[in-house]
């Protein structure tokens, strides 16, 4: 990808469903996911995501997932779900190969621009696990707080995956946008 043109961003659809799963699990989990810094298999191996859950964020009445594209081609994607006063950002993922590059700063630039003059919110939320500290330092960089609200991780469930080491939960992050 030629990181100095901006991506093209589109609402995915009910057909990208397949390319989305792939996308999201090459990003976090397995070896394919070592080729970027944002991959979770050193704290989760199974599914990060599945279609029933992607298709759900497509088809959602306040929610969206934007397709990200390069040249043709699928390269990112995040949700946005719209909460009343703000807006929940999710399901992140930026190819591999790519990451590092600057990508991720237009996308979360993007999204937040969307939620903000699109549904007027004034804050975005998100759900990090804890123990990414460098996925947090991240999102510290864009102007994201930790709120030390901690909700623990839905061990046994493997449709989130299957932890490699006890103590998981999630912390909300969050951003005054405006």
């Amino acid at each position: 990808m030629d990181t100095a043109a901006r991506p093209a961003f589109r609402n995915a659809t009910a057909a990208d469903v397949p390319a989305l799963v792939a996308l999201i699990e090459s990003a976090y989990r397995g070896d394919d996911s070592r080729a970027g810094w944002t991959t979770e298999a050193d704290i989760l191996e199974g599914q990060r995501t599945d279609p029933e859950g992607v298709l759900a964020v497509i088809e959602g009445a306040d929610s969206k997932l934007l397709a990200v594209e390069s040249g043709g081609e699928l390269v990112a994607c995040c949700q946005l779900e719209h909460r009343g006063s703000h807006a929940y950002f999710g399901m992140f993922a930026v190819r591999p190969t790519l990451q590092g590059a600057g990508l991720g700063k237009v996308i979360i630039a993007e999204a937040e621009r969307f939620a903000r003059e699109e549904w007027g919110v004034a804050e975005m939320h998100m759900t990090v696990i804890s123990a990414r500290e460098d996925l947090i330092a991240w999102y510290i960089r864009r102007g994201y707080a930790r709120t030390g609200e901690m909700t623990p991780f839905p061990y046994g469930n493997e449709r989130f995956g299957l932890p490699t080491r006890d103590g998981l939960q999630f912390e909300l992050l969050t951003k005054k946008l405006g």
